[in-house]
């Protein structure tokens, strides 16, 4: 079958065996480029990329995936933070292992989530952006008296602007391309309106993104760090931060609370606003066309957010 392997640096659809052993088969439907992709280029993984995917089981159910496979048994999953699970990165698909940039992909059951009546499994991608997103939200405890404000207009401060309206609260957004300003629009988000947020999502994961969230954060508020500081590190603005005493809180990937899964919740919520699709998935490709898929994706300027491959 075929599937994107990125081998020095560059994405390439190679022919690999059909995926066999313990686990779930899902055939993949659609596959998102997201940016960590991008960043991942660098790093010449031996494993197919891709995690955000959706498909089908082998008796046409569709599902979206949780591309984690962690242990069940460490302080961290018995806790319901899956996220943090001692396997770190080894678990993740499409880095520790094969991703859903592919044909055919190999989930363990705890991983599937079953899409809600009226979600195209071509649609489906777009549940592992929005799991981020309800992560962060309910870990910055947003809630419907807030004023929030939403740094970063790629893929998942998109999602993220989604999710913290579900809770009732008014949503404000910053983008740095027309396309992602567009887009926050058509998705109900005026553009920042000065300061005194009482939370705001920093989604882009940099610096400057980060020392805005200072500025525009109430004396006492909460920044969401939803975005990723690939560069290891960042200049904090440490002078707004202590003098407004404000809350850093990081959210990475999903996890869950009691019975309660991120992944679960955010399928819900892209049955809830339907039109999400077609104002954040800008281009969809063949898997064929994974060379030109990512050049597209890398070029935000152009009008890019989400950029799909679908085998």
């Amino acid at each position: 079958m075929r599937a994107v392997r990125c081998p020095e640096g560059k994405p390439t659809v190679a022919d690999v065996p059909e995926p066999s052993g313990e686990g779930i088969v899902v055939t993949v439907a659609s596959a998102g480029i997201c940016g960590s992709d991008l960043h991942l280029l660098n790093f010449g993984l031996p494993a197919t990329f891709g995690h955000e995917f959706a498909g089908t089981l082998p008796d046409g159910t569709p599902v979206a995936v949780e591309p984690i496979d962690p242990c069940l048994v460490c302080d961290a999953c018995i806790d319901g933070n899956t996220q943090l699970c001692v396997r770190g990165p080894a678990m993740a698909f499409g880095v520790g292992r094969d991703g859903g940039m592919a044909e055919k992909v190999l989930v363990p059951a705890s991983s599937i989530a079953r899409l809600p009546v009226g979600v195209a499994a071509s649609n489906g991608c777009l549940v592992e952006p929005l799991a981020v997103a309800v992560h962060g939200v309910r870990r910055g405890n947003i809630r419907g008296s807030d004023r929030v404000a939403v740094i970063g207009g790629g893929t998942i401060g998109q999602t993220a602007l989604v999710v913290a309206q579900q809770t009732g609260a008014k949503v404000d957004l910053s983008a740095r391309h027309d396309r992602q300003i567009e887009a926050a629009s058509r998705l109900g988000a005026g553009p920042l309106d000065g300061n005194g947020y009482d939370v705001v999502i920093e989604a882009a994961g940099t610096a400057s993104a980060l020392a805005e969230a200072a500025d525009r954060c109430r004396p006492g508020g909460t920044i969401v760090l939803l975005g990723s500081y690939w560069d290891g590190s960042v200049e904090m603005p440490g002078m707004a931060i202590g003098m407004k005493e404000l809350t850093l809180i990081p959210a990475v990937m999903y996890g869950r609370v009691g019975p309660s899964r991120d992944i679960d919740v955010a399928a819900t919520i892209l049955a809830q606003r339907p039109e999400l699709p077609d104002i954040i998935v800008t281009h969809r490709f063949p898997l064929d066309a994974a060379v030109e898929a990512f050049a597209v994706a890398a070029d935000r300027s152009a009008g890019a957010i989400k950029v799909v491959l679908e085998p």
